[in-house]
């Protein structure tokens, strides 16, 4: 744990931990709160999946246009736009109470998210000395991960509550805060974008970056389903508050799962470490379709959150290894574009399917990720940069080309 302290004392490392948590938590509150305002509005599980299913599929369709814009224009203006028109899109969903209103307000609230954490990654270069990347990828993960139990609990814990409506309410009020506060450090207003490279080679034409999207084509459509299948198998067994421990769960051990693999050593490529966590994965997720709302759902949660925390450390660093230059926010953006359309897509399915057999919402999770991992074994040359171990000097060198250490400082 001496690495996280050395990093902690970094200058703006702290404030920039700090200053996105609530838009962090309230990230994790909103697709939960979402949930439950549809489903208590209208009855069905089947429109508060599809709600969610909209909203994810226009924040996911959009989100490599945000990163693109950042990447050209930077992150003061951007953030100051759509941090306050997406606070505004929250309140208007909580008093909204038709079937249509409710998907139309879900929809335009997804076109208006900002992106916080497309935001948050680009800058840890231009903050933290080249050997504690990956531990800086980890505290953010982790950090993610804690926003992802606070969230759930207490969305689900105010949507049930006598006062539902508090719940998007609260929900606004922390993603204004924290997007503000975001936007108002020195180290995000004075950001530079990063320098097209004359001749590079586009993001659509990245043989690597087109193996991670279709991998997260899989991941995206088994998380989406698996995000449903959990509230929508506890809502028919007439538990629906233990989706919130079951979901914490997952998101305690995801935050162990990330700060262990920011402990791993750098003599492991990115690339080895990112296969053997991934079959992990995989392999902890073929219960989950035989468990039922209770420990044996949190269990199984728990050990996927804990392979998820360490995939997600080594997942950065190769997209960092393999993406294009110039795109420091896009690249991202285009990934969960691609990872979140079909997200959206698992969701509207899953809330469909979870209607009448919730364990088969389940188990698509577990295909997906199979799939996925297999997409990665078969393409794995294609990733071949991100299993080079670099040196000190390497990674100094491509800093360098991102941004100035001084011009922060």
């Amino acid at each position: 744990m001496k690495r996280y302290r050395q990093l902690l004392a970094i200058p703006h490392v702290k404030v920039l931990l700090i200053s996105s948590f609530p838009a962090r938590v309230a990230y994790g509150m909103v697709a939960l709160a979402t949930f439950f305002k549809a489903q208590q509005s209208t009855g069905s599980i089947a429109i508060a999946g599809l709600a969610i299913g909209l909203e994810t599929l226009s924040s996911a369709a959009t989100a490599g246009l945000r990163g693109s814009l950042m990447d050209k224009w930077g992150q003061k203006w951007p953030l100051r736009v759509f941090v306050p028109a997406y606070a505004g899109m929250l309140i208007a969903l909580n008093t909204s109470h038709t079937k249509t209103s409710i998907l139309v307000f879900s929809f335009f609230l997804g076109l208006m998210a900002p992106p916080i954490n497309l935001s948050i990654r680009p800058l840890w270069k231009s903050v933290v000395p080249a050997e504690f990347l990956r531990t800086a990828y980890a505290i953010d993960t982790a950090v993610i991960s804690a926003a992802s139990v606070l969230g759930p609990v207490i969305a689900t814990t105010l949507a049930l509550s006598q006062h539902p409506g508090s719940a998007l309410a609260v929900c606004s009020f922390l993603l204004f805060l924290g997007g503000a506060s975001l936007a108002l450090t020195k180290v995000s207003s004075t950001w530079k974008p990063e320098a097209k490279v004359r001749g590079g080679i586009a993001t659509f034409r990245n043989p690597a970056m087109l193996l991670l999207m279709l991998e997260g084509c899989f991941i995206g459509f088994g998380m989406g389903s698996f995000e449903i299948g959990v509230p929508a198998f506890a809502t028919m067994e007439n538990v629906p508050h233990r989706t919130a421990w079951i979901l914490g769960t997952m998101g305690v051990t995801n935050i162990i799962g990330g700060l262990l693999g920011g402990m791993v050593s750098k003599k492991a490529s990115p690339l080895v470490a990112f296969q053997r966590t991934y079959l992990a994965w995989f392999l902890v997720s073929l219960p989950l379709t035989f468990t039922y709302p209770g420990w044996s759902m949190a269990f199984i949660a728990g050990c996927i959150g804990l392979s998820t925390g360490a995939v997600t450390v080594f997942y950065m660093e190769i997209m960092e290894a393999v993406r294009s230059k110039g795109s420091a926010i896009a690249s991202l953006g285009w990934l969960w574009t691609v990872e979140g359309s079909f997200a959206s897509l698992g969701a509207a399915v899953g809330g469909w399917i979870g209607n009448t057999s919730p364990r088969i919402a389940l188990g698509v999770c577990t295909v997906c990720v199979g799939c996925g991992l297999t997409v990665l074994t078969v393409g794995r040359k294609r990733l071949s940069a991100a299993n080079a171990i670099p040196t000190e000097e390497e990674d100094l060198n491509a800093m360098k080309e991102n941004i100035d250490l001084h011009n922060i400082n």
